[in-house]
């Protein structure tokens, strides 16, 4: 035999040993109730879950709860009056509270008390034209936004508590003259309770500023007195003239020496009134 037909035997023979060994070898197949088992736990969903963590699918399953429990309300209906009964309820709260707060001011002034009658009501014919004749006058002289029935029926209160009449007049001045956004007689600029405040009056003096941060520093006087202005560079205000009448609005209030003066922010606003009246 030569060495070729040698070589293709001995590979013929082995080719033929590794054949008959994988027949011989067992056949591993699932049964069909296994077959059947496996296709359940891949395809169905409680047996596989949805893909989620333990957190996200137990807050699926609560929303779901939830979802379920909504469906089954007596009026999960199109026509729900729900939100409707729960204004009602919202509102019967708020009346509630509005009424406790009521009787506790009350208790402090019981001016305060809306069953209280107006004390001009109860006020002769004389005394009742006196009170409105000074609200007209405190109207005229503070020039706020308070109408003049409104400072009527404040004079009326302190007359009917006892106060005297021109008492009265000057309380109620007072305190409109002190109240936000109006504007402020320069010898009340001290009682403002307030960082900012309103006033109106005439430049008299100027002076040169020994800074340049300082664009304009003078004088500003009305009837009552005269106070110290400043204008800061920065504030980028209007530049204003001796003699001439100028209304400050939101200028921050600072004290030196014990004596109280005003000066422009970026905040303030400057207005010119005759210039206004001019124009018109």
């Amino acid at each position: 035999m030569s060495i070729e037909n040698s070589i293709r035997y001995e590979v013929s023979h082995d080719e033929q040993t590794g054949a008959e060994a994988v027949v011989e070898e067992p056949e591993l197949r699932g049964s069909v109730e296994q077959e059947k088992q496996a296709k359940v736990d891949t395809n169905h969903y409680a047996a596989v879950g949805r893909g989620l963590t333990l957190e996200a699918e137990e807050r699926l399953a609560a929303r779901e709860w939830e979802i379920r429990r909504t469906r089954t309300r007596w009026d999960a209906r199109e026509e729900s009056d729900r939100e409707a009964r729960t204004r009602v309820v919202v509102e019967r709260q708020n009346e509630a509270r509005r009424r406790r707060f009521e009787k506790r001011a009350a208790s402090v002034d019981k001016w305060t008390d809306t069953r209280r009658a107006d004390p001009r009501a109860s006020m002769a014919a004389e005394e009742l034209a006196t009170v409105n004749q000074q609200a007209r006058r405190i109207h005229e002289r503070v020039r706020t936004g308070t109408t003049t029935a409104a400072l009527s029926k404040r004079l009326a209160r302190k007359v009917a508590d006892g106060v005297d009449i021109v008492d009265a007049s000057v309380s109620v001045t007072e305190a409109e003259w002190l109240a936000p956004g109006t504007v402020v007689p320069i010898e009340k600029l001290g009682e403002a309770d307030r960082p900012e405040v309103c006033l109106e009056g005439r430049v008299t003096v100027l002076w040169d500023p020994r800074s340049p941060a300082i664009s304009q520093v003078g004088l500003i006087e009305d009837e009552t007195g005269r106070t110290k202005f400043t204008a800061w560079t920065k504030s980028d205000m209007p530049l204003v003239k001796e003699g001439e009448r100028v209304r400050l609005r939101s200028a921050a209030k600072s004290w030196y020496d014990g004596r109280v003066s005003v000066a422009l922010t970026g905040w303030s606003h400057v207005e010119f009134p005759e210039r206004e009246a001019g124009a018109l």
